[in-house]
């Protein structure tokens, strides 16, 4: 797997937070959005589907990867999507989103109706280890998207995704722990763990989670022919949780230099219209 390709991709998407790419008026542009637990991200790339715009804003709309706030996950899609649009000169009118693996039909069309509800026409719905994919390229291995509400994780065979599983352990498990451990609220412990010069002060107060997220995907991939493990997804920023992970599950972990965007991009990627 080639990081340095991936990492500069992701810094392309990162430079889009602030910075604008121009469009053509007619240009065929591809979007993603990710309803995450933590946040919603709205990605645009263009016609070659290099990063153009990006958007984000924190919620909480989503718990494990399920829709508890219709209305105000509905309003978060349309305002970033009307940012994007100011930005861009262009409505936008296609997305492709993704869910935790192994979200049933009702969820998956709930989600749907939250992006259509936004503006949207939804062109696609894929698990999200599967839409990290799209980025990280990964033949054989397998995939663990870490958000804020679980731990989903794709098993790939020759490209192929062969199993997927998800369980309700990610970031929010951390902040709470954060927050009981400094006594302090649950929101002020969202913005201590992005604190990255805290992290290794973070990291042992955590470690139990993150032991948790281990077993987790230890238990799902035993007796599979597994050499590495992939990580992406938000609560992977934190400093050095690879290597309890690493330890937990007995096999190398790897991540890339900010495992945040891959999904979201991927998202993107796999818009079709």
């Amino acid at each position: 797997m080639d990081f340095t390709a991936i990492d500069t991709k992701i810094r392309e998407l990162e430079n889009c937070l602030e910075n604008t790419i121009p469009v053509r008026p007619d240009e065929q542009l591809y979007v993603g959005v990710d309803l995450g637990t933590a946040y919603i991200v709205v990605v645009v790339l263009n016609s070659e589907k290099q990063p153009v715009a990006c958007e984000m804003e924190f919620a909480q709309v989503i718990k494990d990867g399920l829709v508890v706030d219709y209305m105000g996950a509905t309003r978060i899609v349309r305002k970033l999507a009307g940012k994007l649009k100011e930005r861009l000169g262009r409505e936008l009118t296609h997305a492709a989103i993704a869910v935790p693996p192994g979200t049933g039909d009702k969820d998956c069309r709930t989600h749907s109706y939250v992006v259509e509800g936004g503006g949207l026409e939804v062109t696609g719905v894929l698990d999200e280890p599967t839409a990290a994919n799209a980025v990280l390229g990964l033949e054989n291995g397998v995939i663990v998207d870490i958000g804020g509400g679980t731990t989903g994780l794709s098993v790939l065979e020759n490209g192929k995704v062969t199993y997927v599983a998800d369980e309700a352990t990610g970031g929010t498990h951390v902040s709470l722990v954060l927050a009981g451990n400094h006594r302090i609220s649950f929101i002020e412990a969202e913005e201590l763990k992005k604190q990255a010069g805290r992290h290794d002060e973070i990291l042992p107060i955590v470690r139990p989670v993150v032991q948790k997220m281990g077993s987790i995907v230890k238990k799902h991939i035993e007796g599979r022919n597994i050499s590495a493990v992939h990580l992406v997804g938000g609560t992977c920023c934190l400093k050095n949780m690879e290597q309890v992970m690493e330890k937990e599950i007995g096999k190398p972990v790897y991540k890339p230099a900010n495992p945040f965007l891959v999904t979201p991009l991927g998202i993107a990627l796999n818009c079709g219209v």
